[in-house]
């Protein structure tokens, strides 16, 4: 739609300054009132079938009945418009619905401020501050609650049949416990997965008291009952049982240890000015060309290391048969795996959005957060580098479960 130069100069004849414009009480506020009562008022007129300087027929009862004042809350503060009413009441606008109190995104901007990470305390101040409106902390509850809807609906929808690679984690956060009303450090389960295009696809998020195999297996099973089939390679950490649960729900699934996770763990065993040295040395372990190359460098490493930090060679030892299948794939496979650069990340988005809340009051609450990183994290790309390689090494390895 084009507006005439002439209409143009008779809107801002008067105009003087910016404020004229654009402020509280300026020409473009006042204009999106009379724009929106205009319309309404021909929303009306569409529903009673006559005009508003026209007569109804005799037969007609349901006439206009003057109009109620409502008061919006939008990116321009508070607009206060007059909606028009009919006798009896069956009038249904579509611009501004009934019990409607807020446009232009309003509910996007408070989700937006929520999965920044901003408190209900935070997101009621900013909103007054920037766009001068003053809402309830029961408003800023009921629109962030309408992400669990879709939360619900992301948890179980349908997954692909097959998965080449899973990644399984869990972090850690601080929830209120309904019961005791204490704070407790809650574990969150992650399972990201990448598809046989190579796209990292977050299957879902659980909430539980701690980390444990058994919960693990009924992350398993319900991945299960969603569609799942198969899962190629499942990447973990070093929890005890771990495997077990997996292989229950996925008999032929490959488990293998986070190199990352078990290099990490190491780590802590030894002082900060040794960590260089001792994190180059385990890296002959884990870039081994075979199994037996790599048990040969643990030894070694024992050997140079084992007085000193008698910790860290067991650990990896106790871990083994989790780690050696690492060293049937070849490199394309390997690298994907032990850098687990998707998990980690997605870890980090999660920590950032939460980090800056302290605790959560609920399991809900804490839902809502992570769920928003995870929409965040899964827009900034999907696709897993260099997968064409590691797609090829799949078809040969495993022919029957890849080309189904």
């Amino acid at each position: 739609m084009t507006i005439s130069k002439e209409v143009l100069d008779e809107l801002l004849f008067g105009v003087e300054n910016a404020d004229d414009l654009l402020g509280d009480q300026g020409l473009m506020k006042e204009l999106k009132v009379k724009l929106m009562e205009r319309m309404l008022g021909a929303e009306l007129t569409e529903h009673l079938g006559y005009e508003p300087d026209a007569e109804p027929s005799n037969q007609q009862n349901n006439r206009r009945n003057g109009t109620t004042r409502k008061t919006l809350k939008g990116n321009d503060g508070a607009l206060p418009i007059d909606v028009p009413r009919d006798r009896d009441g069956s009038f249904e606008p579509e611009l501004v619905k009934k019990g409607q109190t807020r446009i232009d995104g309003m509910d996007d901007k408070i989700i937006g401020l929520y999965a920044a990470g901003l408190s209900t305390r935070d997101i009621r101040a900013h909103l007054e501050e920037v766009y001068g409106l003053k809402v309830s902390a029961d408003l800023v509850s009921r629109v962030t609650d309408a992400v669990l809807e879709e939360v619900s609906d992301w948890q179980n929808r349908a997954l692909e049949p097959m998965y080449p690679i899973v990644f399984l984690d869990a972090l850690r956060v601080k929830i209120r416990d309904a019961e005791s009303r204490q704070v407790k450090n809650k574990a969150v389960y992650v399972a990201l997965g990448v598809n046989a295009e190579g796209e990292r696809e977050v299957l879902g998020l659980w909430i539980a008291a701690n980390e444990g195999a058994k919960f693990w297996l009924s992350v398993m099973n319900n991945l299960r009952n969603r569609g799942v089939e198969d899962i190629l390679i499942a990447v973990v950490d070093g929890l005890k049982g771990f495997p077990d649960a997996i292989n229950a729900a996925f008999p032929d699934t490959t488990v293998q240890t986070c190199i990352v996770h078990l290099v990490r763990h190491s780590l802590n065993f030894c002082g900060w000015k040794d960590r260089k040295m001792v994190a180059k040395d385990l890296k002959r372990i884990y870039q081994a060309t075979d199994d037996n190359e790599a048990e040969k460098a643990l030894a070694d490493f024992e050997a140079e290391w084992g007085q000193k930090y008698p910790s860290i060679a067991p650990s990896w030892r106790r871990a083994w048969q989790e780690v050696i299948p690492f060293f049937a794939f070849p490199p394309a496979v390997r690298k994907i795996i032990y850098t687990t650069n998707a998990i980690e990340s997605l870890n980090r988005v999660i920590r950032k959005a939460t980090k800056t809340r302290g605790s959560f009051p609920t399991d809900d609450a804490a839902t809502k957060l992570i769920y928003l990183a995870i929409r965040s994290f899964e827009k900034t790309g999907r696709a897993v580098r260099e997968w064409v390689a590691a797609r090829n090494q799949f078809a040969i390895l495993y022919p029957e479960r890849f080309n189904k």
